[in-house]
């Protein structure tokens, strides 16, 4: 779900994403897709194996947290891309980061495994962080 509502709010084809200013480490477009893939793969086989593993009373905090994450995964592209704020875009994966170092700290609480399996995600967010970052400061106006 959070995968199919993020890719509805990406829009690289309209005029302004087009007249942003980009660094020339930004991989070509093609790659979102080729990484997001296996990523969306790994957190829904991390999230349902913590999930199994984990105790009664953590189960709830740990699906919320999961919840959380994925909502605030999928709102980057609506900030970003629909609102057209590259601004409001780095604030919403910075909180995005904050998420990932929670969810992966409760993640590995309930089952090591798991929580390994979700640092290349985190890797990517933080990647993107700083591609946003970069692009906010490319085009002050």
């Amino acid at each position: 779900m959070a995968a199919a509502a993020g890719s509805w709010a990406v829009a690289l084809d309209t005029r302004w994403y087009r007249s942003l200013s980009r660094p020339s480490w930004q991989p070509p477009a093609r790659a979102f897709g080729a990484v997001w893939t296996p990523l969306y793969v790994s957190i829904a086989w991390a999230g349902g194996r913590a999930l199994l593993a984990a105790r009664a009373e953590d189960r709830r905090a740990l699906a919320v947290s999961l919840g959380v994450n994925l909502t605030l995964n999928t709102t980057w592209n609506v900030l970003f891309f629909r609102l057209r704020s590259t601004k409001a875009g780095l604030v919403g994966t910075a909180l995005l980061d904050v998420s990932n170092t929670e969810l992966i700290a409760r993640t590995a609480k309930a089952d090591r495994v798991a929580g390994l399996a979700l640092i290349p995600y985190a890797a990517w967010c933080g990647f993107a962080t700083c591609l946003n970052a970069s692009i906010v400061r490319r085009n002050r106006r």
